[in-house]
């Protein structure tokens, strides 16, 4: 395997950094004693960062040149994501909407939808969230309980929950996954929405964590209004609509491990800084299997990159990805705290934040154990749990539950 840039490559890479060069001043100063600290200025210039990104080609490189995009392929948007890195200056706020719900309108949305919102949303002039887990939903994601009504005259009312909504407390949009026939198996019966986060009979409520910052929300949904053409990808198809979103969130993650900034040399050069750390033979042992961990998810992105390139779809392994670097992540940020002591919780400390928000990155993209389950499943070949729920219609499901009850 040549990891190497392959000349036209090497021409791309040199492209970015020279355009990085040229712009990095613009960019946003998220840490340091110069930093933004208010959450709406932070916002409102990650935006207009976004739309430069976006005019400099660095932002949905992967999307088709008629949308917006460069129509280039996935070495392309990692090569452009590393040097964002080496440049040390932010990348797009709405990596949801630009790595996940526009791909989902390119493949599924009607020529109008696309016309409508995908330059909006590459350009960060309206963010998007993804509204599909809930309170009774998020492991089993076909059990979806918010309910669309159709009118007589088309249009649709829509009730229901979702939480862990991401970025719901700026968007402007929402792809929503909704239940539209509880009369079929819980697997068909579903349909994918947009939906105006400002429209009426929306209610957003943010969810502290332990960080201090709220970054995910419940959003309730009360007879909300919406029209005929807000449908995605036509009715009673929202199951397959929104794998495509799930396969487009394993590349994301997968492939954005590195940026995320958990890797093994950060790790070490703050061990390394304890001259005690240095010499502890099980300090040293410790960050050597979290060190193999994550350089493997790095060359299981170059698997996936592979594949891409070949025209292949990512399978469920590429879950595997997500589910080694929060763990690999995890054990760093319990070395680092018995190494440095109460200090590494100090709020002037760089690793509190992760720390303390690793935690919850355990359930994001699908919790350890449904992906645990789907890799034993889909690619090791092991026998599936027991599904009592094939074949039945999701509204006898759901009397079942209140008899037991």
């Amino acid at each position: 395997m040549d990891l190497d840039d392959t000349p036209d490559q090497a021409a791309f890479r040199s492209q970015v950094r020279s355009w990085l060069d040229e712009h990095k001043s613009e960019a946003p100063v998220l840490s340091g004693p110069d930093a933004l600290t208010d959450e709406d200025e932070i916002v409102a210039a990650r935006r207009v960062w976004q739309g430069k990104l976006a005019e400099g080609g660095l932002a949905g490189l992967t999307w088709p040149k008629e949308y917006g995009g460069q129509g280039l392929g996935p070495i392309e948007q990692v090569t452009a994501n590393q040097e964002i890195a080496r440049a040390k200056v932010p990348g797009i706020l709405d990596a949801i909407g630009v790595g996940m719900l526009g791909p989902t309108i390119i493949a599924h949305g009607s020529d109008e939808q696309k016309g409508r919102y995908l330059a909006p949303l590459l350009h960060g002039d309206e963010v998007w969230c993804q509204l599909f887990s809930e309170p009774a939903a998020g492991s089993d994601l076909a059990a979806v309980q918010t309910r669309a009504r159709q009118q007589e005259d088309g249009s649709w009312r829509l009730s229901g929950q979702k939480v862990w909504t991401t970025n719901a407390q700026f968007a402007a949009y929402g792809l929503l996954l909704a239940r539209t026939d509880a009369d079929v198996p819980k697997h068909k019966g579903l349909t994918m929405f947009i939906v105006p986060m400002d429209a009426e009979g929306v209610t957003i409520r943010g969810l502290r964590q332990i960080s201090g910052e709220a970054e995910f929300n419940e959003v309730f949904f009360d007879d909300v209004a919406l029209a005929e053409d807000a449908v995605v990808g036509g009715v009673g198809n929202g199951w397959g609509t929104a794998l495509t979103t799930l396969m487009f969130e394993r590349v994301t993650i997968g492939l954005g491990s590195e940026g995320m900034g958990y890797n093994s040399t950060r790790f070490a050069s703050a061990l390394a800084a304890d001259e005690g750390a240095r010499r502890d033979p099980e300090v040293r042992h410790r960050l050597g299997e979290i060190a193999a961990e994550l350089i493997a998810i790095r060359f299981t992105g170059y698997r996936t990159l592979t594949a891409l390139q070949k025209g292949q779809v990512p399978g469920p392994e590429a879950g595997l990805a997500k589910v080694t670097l929060v763990s690999g992540a995890i054990k760093a940020g319990d070395l680092i705290a018995d190494v440095l002591g109460p200090d590494a919780l100090d709020e002037d400390s760089e690793w509190a934040y992760m720390i303390s928000f690793l935690p919850g990155l355990k359930s994001a993209g699908g919790t350890e154990e449904i992906l645990r389950n789907t890799i034993g499943e889909r690619v090791l070949g092991l026998p599936p749990e027991p599904r009592l729920d094939k074949g039945i219609p999701f509204s006898e499901l759901r009397s079942k539950e209140g008899a037991a009850a």
